[in-house]
């Protein structure tokens, strides 16, 4: 019998939830994903150390207006280092996050997606192989339509309601990233509740109704869970076009050798909810009835911007 781990690669594309490159090429997923708080991990990393100075060296050469552009600068270029090491060892794709302080700014996520996208391919890498991150507010839904116009793939992130997921599908984007563990954890504070079955689970749930919705009706979004907290919560979510994983849960995955059965399914059903469009202020509405998504979506913007500026301030320091 072989793995969990080799048997979900036969039914979804596993991706690694990580910017270690020793993790990267120990599982050998088919694409990586990051975000501000891998990349201040990895940024601590004595391995890393040289693609934080060569960040440095290669932002010298620029004009900064203050030292908070020169910082952002120096962060963009650590990120799409990264990511070009990931690109050597994976054969598909890496996300690179924007800035999360531009989570409600059109302009300035379209700036800085632009201009992570002019980082790649100076480094002569190809825009297909990248997927620019963005937050899935209606700001940052806005941006992605647009830079999905501009052959600018997106990875819709910080996902957590239906109303989001339908959203980004009418925006075309190439990909969203429900965080099924957040989920879970939300309602587990909220609720009283300290354990759910699998098929239970709250983000399995909302994972499994995106999935079901997307297939129905013909969307070309790609649904990748995101953010797990145990395996129970992936092997229900097999057969999802892509789940992002820990190499810890990896770990888990490639020890084990009991069967794994494929539980979603890309056929349409007549079963799912009926097509439907949102506009701006019909988005805002749903989003706000949704307690668990609006919290969680808050927070995940807030958590991001602190690891950022985390990382910014172990940049200077070597400034």
């Amino acid at each position: 019998m072989t793995t969990k781990l080799a048997q979900l690669k036969e039914m979804t594309v596993v991706v690694a939830d990580t910017g270690d490159i020793e993790a990267i090429k120990r599982f050998q997923p088919i694409d990586a994903t990051t975000n501000p708080s891998l990349l201040l991990k990895a940024a601590q990393i004595p391995e890393y150390a040289a693609l934080i100075a060569k960040s440095v060296k290669d932002s010298a050469g620029f004009q900064h207006h203050n030292r908070a552009q020169q910082l952002s600068d120096i962060s963009d270029r650590f990120g799409v280092l990264v990511g070009k090491q990931i690109l050597e060892i994976v054969p598909g794709l890496v996300s690179t996050e924007v800035d999360a302080r531009l989570s409600f700014n059109v302009n300035g996520t379209l700036e800085k997606a632009r201009k992570l996208i002019h980082l790649y391919e100076e480094l002569g890498i190809c825009r297909d192989r990248i997927l620019i991150k963005v937050a899935s507010t209606w700001e940052g839904i806005q941006a992605a339509k647009q830079l999905e116009l501009e052959g600018i793939h997106c990875n819709l992130t910080l996902l957590f309601s239906f109303a989001q997921a339908i959203a980004c599908a009418e925006a075309n984007a190439t990909l969203i990233s429900p965080f099924v563990g957040r989920i879970l954890d939300w309602y587990k504070a909220n609720t009283g509740t300290d354990a759910y079955p699998p098929a239970q689970d709250p983000g399995v749930i909302s994972v499994t109704r995106i999935f079901n919705y997307y297939k129905t009706h013909g969307y070309k979004t790609i649904v990748m869970g995101a953010s797990f907290r145990n395996l129970g919560e992936i092997e229900q979510l097999a057969g999802c076009d892509k789940l992002t994983i820990s190499p810890q849960l990896m770990a888990e995955l490639d020890q084990d050798e009991s069967h794994l059965p494929q539980i979603l399914k890309p056929t349409t059903t007549s079963d799912s909810e009926p097509k439907c469009s949102l506009d701006e202020k019909t988005f805002r509405w749903e989003l706000n009835q949704d307690a668990m998504a609006t919290e969680k979506l808050a927070q995940g913007i807030r958590s991001f911007t602190e690891d950022q500026i985390k990382l910014e301030t172990l940049i200077a320091e070597q400034l």
